[in-house]
């Protein structure tokens, strides 16, 4: 698992330790990443959208989920499986 922010690394270190993060957050500061995954519209987007993406064993995409509440999505993505 992985998170991926527009933040800079130092700044998504703090905010992943203060909150015990128990995976990687990656800085995509050029937005590369937001916008190969459809997560952002343009290099001026301020926030990516909020999407989870479930990546199967052969590297391709197998769900892309609009996240309105991460917390609340776990279920869903424990069924997947």
């Amino acid at each position: 698992m992985l998170g991926i922010s527009f933040d800079d690394p130092a700044r998504n270190r703090a905010f992943a330790e203060k909150h015990s993060f128990p995976f990687r957050l990656l800085s995509d500061t050029k937005r590369d990443v937001a916008l190969a995954y459809g997560a952002a519209r343009s290099r001026r987007d301020r926030f990516p959208a909020r999407y989870t993406y479930v990546i199967g064993p052969d590297g391709r995409i197998v769900a892309a989920i609009d996240t309105k509440s991460p917390g609340a999505q776990a279920d869903e993505l424990l069924a997947r499986r």
